[in-house]
């Protein structure tokens, strides 16, 4: 057999694979002869039917299936010699002049391959490392909600400006329909507070959606809708009243702050605001590192430059999966997921060209962290070792979390390189002023 490689472009080749009949001669020829003592042909007894007679029944789908292994064989073990960085897998071309009967079978099978690219860590860029901090006026509101939320709520009649109202916000073209509490402080504009003053349970109120709050991102959790639709949503809402409370405070005291945070670790207001300060400052650099992710990921895939093999992929993306894509689906496909496959190729570049490699280690105690956050979220500050670990275990049995969470460590891995390769700005924001950056305003 002869199998050799026919470049078209760099990302671009075709296997061709030239079969002869003596790469499958012996193994059909055995083939036929295991169908000698039970092939039944009318006319002649089971078993003594001549064997040019076998052949002719039998021959042509033999040689068809055992041809097909071979093929299939030589191209994986060509594959693996070869060492290609293929993307995606070898598809077959067609070749309406083919036929069983040639001398020379030739078969022909199309490959994506990965490009070969410079990745330049150390770039010019102007992405910025946010440091968000907790400002006063966030905290006090934080201890007012504390005092709120573990008050005592005090049902009432009507609607004052002090109290909260529990309704739902829907408008029936954009399928709104979603429960809230809210106080009357959240709207921007104090008209739009005053409507609801004196109004009782049962009554609605329309309000309009430009401008209702501070930062049209509130719309996002108020009403669910998608950040695309909050910029300039114009539309009006109906608010049904369904509740209405007046709230008396909490005492800001030793046995809320041992129920908030364990006992003794909260000692007085001013303990309660470092601690409210420490926490939103741990979530704030959460979101903070998941910006700046997203930002190196959009920087690198805009300065890293290399062709795909595009047009490949698009059909090869219509043989996968349990259901077949139409050449229309694939190309939306492809598209909603080459951002993906560039950084995908970059960020292996970089782990490889740094020496980073990901041990179950790292994935332990990436897991072990991650565990220990969510779980002083719920009250549990101080966890055992052996409560720790029983969980990751149990975590980490799981293939799908595995896969999860590794994908994790190495977002991880990669971005602690471009922060030391690259070293991006610190710029220190409140969280408001955070919001707008992460938002492009």
């Amino acid at each position: 057999m002869d199998i050799k490689r026919v470049a078209i472009d760099a990302v671009n080749e075709t296997i061709v694979m030239t079969v002869v009949h003596m790469d499958y001669k012996g193994q059909v020829q055995k083939r036929i002869n295991e169908k000698m003592p039970l092939a039944t042909v009318k006319g002649f007894r089971k078993g003594a039917v001549p064997k040019d007679l076998v052949e002719k029944q039998y021959g042509r789908p033999i040689k068809i299936e055992e041809v097909n292994k071979v093929v299939e064989l030589a191209l994986s073990r060509f594959l693996q010699s070869e060492r290609l960085n293929l993307l995606g897998t070898p598809l077959p071309k067609i070749d309406e002049n083919f036929s069983w009967d040639a001398e020379e079978l030739v078969f022909e099978y199309e490959i994506g391959l990965a490009p070969e690219f410079q990745l330049d860590l150390e770039a010019k860029n102007d992405i910025v490392k946010y440091l968000v901090t907790a400002d006063d006026k966030m905290i006090e509101e934080q201890v007012v909600r504390i005092q709120k939320q573990f008050g005592k709520a005090i049902p009432q009649d009507v609607v004052a400006e002090s109290y909260d109202v529990s309704g739902t916000f829907s408008n029936v073209e954009k399928g709104i329909d979603e429960k809230s509490k809210i106080s009357l402080s959240i709207f921007k504009d104090k008209k739009t507070a005053d409507q609801f003053i004196g109004k009782k349970v049962g009554d609605v109120v329309t309000v309009n959606t430009k401008g209702l709050f501070e930062d049209d991102h509130q719309l996002m959790d108020v009403l669910k809708v998608s950040h695309d639709d909050v910029h300039g949503l114009e539309i009006d809402v109906d608010f049904t009243i369904e509740e209405i409370n007046g709230t008396e405070l909490a005492e800001l005291n030793q046995e809320l702050f041992d129920k908030l945070f364990g006992e003794g670790n909260v000692a007085s207001l001013e303990d309660l605001k470092v601690k409210i300060k420490e926490d939103a400052e741990i979530q704030f650099a959460q979101q903070a590192e998941q910006k700046l992710m997203s930002d190196v990921t959009d920087f690198l895939i805009e300065n890293t430059k290399f062709d795909l093999p595009a047009e490949f992929l698009k059909k090869w993306l219509q043989t996968v999966g349990e259901k077949k894509l139409s050449p229309e689906e694939a190309e939306v496909e492809y598209a909603r997921s080459e951002k993906g496959l560039r950084f995908q190729l970059i960020e292996g570049k970089a782990l490889a060209e740094n020496n980073i490699q990901i041990t179950f280690e790292d994935l332990k105690t990436f897991t072990s962290k991650a565990i220990k956050s969510q779980m002083a979220q719920f009250g549990q500050t101080n966890p055992t070792d052996a409560e720790v670990e029983g969980i990751v275990a149990r975590v980490l049995s799981n293939q799908e979390e595995v896969k999860r969470l590794s994908e994790q460590v190495v977002s991880e891995k990669m971005l602690g390189i471009f922060k030391e390769k690259a070293n991006p700005k610190t710029k220190e924001v409140t969280y408001d002023a955070f919001i707008a950056a992460s938002y492009g305003e």
